[in-house]
């Protein structure tokens, strides 16, 4: 097996020059995963006049910047950007590449996995450092890999002992964005990039993107509802009282399933992670692809008809009634504190 560096490298995704938060968050996660294998943390920065941007993950934590600038790396396309992070990856072999999982990065990341033959788990809950004994083999400071599997019904650990070089892909909001405590100084590393004949093959002619105008991310209060909630008539109920709380609505995956609310709304592992200062889960019996998109808020109540329900294992207060019954009383009861 070839030797690996002790590197823990962010592709940092950007459109215009603006990253992508789960590249920032990534970078804050990296740093600890860094540090916990005695390692460095780089961030590989591709486009066209994003040296600011190269500079700006320095203060998340990384010690060092690959930047690659040239005016064909404007905007995102699979074969060169592919083809530059294939060379530096073979070249200077990191122990742990990390791509968010959006729509480029799950279009990246396979591609350099299979290239450089690495391990790569999609969908990260969670990454951890630990030793590892594997069929009396001990693997040392070997990437913990964690996500649900089987349909959510177990949450599985994944290794990848036999690769050098580890990779994994994490949804947007699963990991928490913040400054990192030593900023380091700024260490740019300046990658040349030669076109390719090749690069042109598919052309990107036009692009039409809308900014989504739903935040549950920064959402302080968040009224989810869940199957449980029985029709969609009934679902203006949890959108009354998100209403009267002054918070955003939104729902589990089966309420998306269902019709009941549309899927940028959705809180869970197929969905958005959030961390509001109040979760109030209405008919949503807690599967752990939920939980894995709410369980870090801040204090979460529970209402649903089952008292055996897996939410009210993460849930702070838990209300076992008929939510047809028991939201009413919410809202009835807030109205009047306000009068």
């Amino acid at each position: 097996m070839a030797e690996t560096s002790k590197e823990v490298w962010v592709f940092v995704e950007q459109r215009g020059g603006r990253a992508a938060d789960v590249s920032f968050e990534l970078l804050s996660k990296g740093r600890k995963l860094a540090d916990a294998m005695g390692g460095v943390l780089k961030s590989v920065v591709i486009g066209d006049g994003v040296r600011p941007l190269a500079v700006e993950t320095f203060r998340f934590g990384a010690d060092e910047s690959y930047l690659v600038e040239h005016p064909d790396l404007a905007g995102y396309k699979t074969l060169p950007y592919g083809r530059v992070i294939n060379d530096l990856v073979t070249k200077h072999r990191p122990r742990i590449v990390l791509f968010g999982a959006t729509i480029i990065g799950r279009d990246l990341a396979p591609r350099v996995a299979s290239h450089t033959v690495s391990g790569l788990t999609a969908d990260c809950t969670d990454l951890k450092i630990a030793d590892v004994n594997y069929l009396g083999r001990d693997y040392p400071k070997l990437l913990l890999q964690i996500r649900p599997a089987f349909g959510g019904n177990i949450i599985a650990t994944i290794i990848t002992p036999d690769n050098p070089i580890q990779m994994a892909t994490v949804r947007e909001g699963v990991m928490e964005k913040h400054h990192a405590e030593i900023v380091r100084d700024v260490r740019i590393v300046d990658i040349p990039y030669s076109p390719n004949g090749l690069d042109d093959i598919v052309r990107v002619v036009e692009q039409h993107r809308e900014e989504s105008r739903i935040n549950l991310k920064g959402a302080p209060i968040i009224v989810a509802g869940g199957y449980g909630i029985g029709t969609k008539e009934n679902f203006g109920l949890v959108r009354e009282l998100a209403h009267v709380l002054g918070g955003e609505v939104a729902g589990s995956r089966a309420a998306v399933d269902a019709g009941f609310i549309p899927h940028e709304r959705q809180v869970g592992q197929t969905g958005v992670t959030v961390r509001p200062k109040l979760y109030i889960a209405v008919g949503i019996s807690g599967a752990i692809q939920h939980r894995a998109g709410m369980q870090e808020s801040k204090k979460i109540i529970a209402i649903n008809s089952d008292p055996d329900a897996p939410i009210f294992e993460v849930a702070h207060y838990g209300i076992v009634g008929d939510a047809m019954d028991v939201i009413p009383r919410f809202i009835d009861a807030y109205k009047r504190k306000l009068k």
